[in-house]
């Protein structure tokens, strides 16, 4: 008996000597100071583009597939020099030796900057889409935030599944044939994107690409860089991948004078919002 209680006495002193098994405590965390203020750094902000009521239905679908198009192109753009650096073949082409960063800096402006102050609208609110040719413009100082589209935009622009398609190629193709890169241009016009920045430096497929060997540093803020770059990368990574469609450019000696007539003709009615490229081409 008095070995019993002693063996008794000896496990419970082992007992007591034993690690304790561990407990998890759950603990609610209260609302920070931050929070309770009700600040929102990101409250009023919007990522896409407003359109005005003055778009109908059917302006509103075709334009707002435009503009999500514009936004994947950009994307995509962003995306390619984000991956492939700046010693890539296609980023060398259009912007030879320049940093990565603005030009990646432009196309993320083009998917995430706010847009509450800009509008894209239909109403022709300054009398500009009666004339011949014009498929939209930008409103300048009647309204610096705002592009106006015009009814020749919805018959004649194509959307960016076609990319590739139409025997359509970058060096040889207007830059107006999709409403992504019809629109890109037309955001970069808009302070609110390009901060006044981006110009016209060169235009061209061939001069694109001059550019690049010859001033690099303008290559980041010039519009038609921007666009051909997005262009060009988007039919070799999602329309065509591997191959895409950047073509060969033909020769442009007899395309250059009817270019000039045209373009004559063009300025001679075309505002303050508008400018002439070096091809000939009037874009407002």
């Amino acid at each position: 008996m008095k070995s019993f209680i002693l063996a008794s006495i000896a496990l419970s002193q082992l007992a007591a000597a034993a690690p304790q098994a561990i407990q998890y405590v759950t603990v609610t965390a209260t609302a920070s100071a931050a929070a309770a203020t009700g600040y929102q750094w990101n409250q009023g902000v919007r990522t896409d583009f407003p359109i005005h009521s003055s778009c109908n239905a059917t302006e509103r679908a075709l334009l707002t597939k435009g503009l999500n198009d514009a936004r994947a192109m950009a994307q995509q753009a962003k995306d390619h020099i984000l991956l492939r650096g700046k010693d890539d073949a296609h980023y060398q082409k259009y912007f030879g030796n320049a940093s990565t960063a603005e030009a990646v800096g432009w196309y993320d402006r083009i998917i995430n900057a706010d847009k509450t102050p800009n509008w894209f609208r239909c109403d022709d609110p300054d009398d500009k889409c009666e004339q011949s040719g014009w498929g939209g413009y930008y409103r300048g100082a009647n309204a610096t935030e705002e592009t106006n589209i015009c009814p020749l935009s919805f018959i004649a622009r194509m959307p960016l599944e076609g990319m590739c398609g139409y025997g359509y190629d970058v060096a040889n193709g207007e830059l107006n044939v999709y409403w992504a890169s019809d629109l890109i241009h037309r955001m970069l016009h808009l302070p609110n994107i390009a901060e006044g920045l981006v110009d016209h430096y060169a235009d061209g497929y061939q001069n694109v690409t001059e550019l690049a060997q010859l001033r690099p540093n303008e290559t980041t803020r010039n519009s038609e860089t921007i666009q051909m770059f997005a262009l060009d990368v988007y039919g070799f990574d999602i329309s065509y991948p591997g191959e895409g469609c950047a073509g060969v450019l033909r020769s442009t000696s007899s395309s250059s004078a009817a270019a000039s007539t045209t373009s004559s003709t063009a300025t001679a009615t075309a505002s303050g919002t508008c400018h002439t490229h070096s091809d000939g081409y009037v874009h407002c």
